[in-house]
């Protein structure tokens, strides 16, 4: 069985978590708490017998960019920070109860190319 679903959401990578984040959140943990919602929110009827993820990442792109850059860089590979493991944690986490089930997957962090932030997300 295949699934398939575009979430429109803007990815973002796990946070490292401290002991110290049970009791004061840093930002950042907000921050991830809210998208790990949104994207359970959005996910609904996500199968947990899978075995597979793949996922494309579309980030939004500066603002300080001039439209010229913007234009020449839409669709491209993403090659700065969020580093693309962290998304892939921060994905897995949201969507699964248990990612240890997931083996394989292709994933990719794109410029966004005019669709807005969003993540492709396709389980087997």
């Amino acid at each position: 069985m295949r699934w398939e679903m575009t979430l429109p959401v803007t990815p973002m990578g796990k946070p490292r978590m401290t002991r110290r984040d049970k009791w004061a959140k840093r930002p950042c943990v907000l921050r991830y708490h809210a998208f790990r919602d949104e994207v359970k929110a959005h996910a609904e009827g996500f199968p947990e017998d899978i075995y597979r993820v793949d996922w494309v990442a579309y980030l939004p792109m500066p603002k300080s960019w001039s439209k010229k850059k913007k234009e020449e860089m839409s669709g491209k590979f993403h090659q700065a920070k969020p580093d693309r493991d962290n998304i892939d944690k921060a994905i897995l986490d949201a969507l699964l109860k248990e990612d240890s089930v997931v083996a394989s997957g292709m994933i990719e962090k794109r410029w966004d190319d005019g669709g807005g932030a969003r993540i492709e997300v396709t389980a087997w």
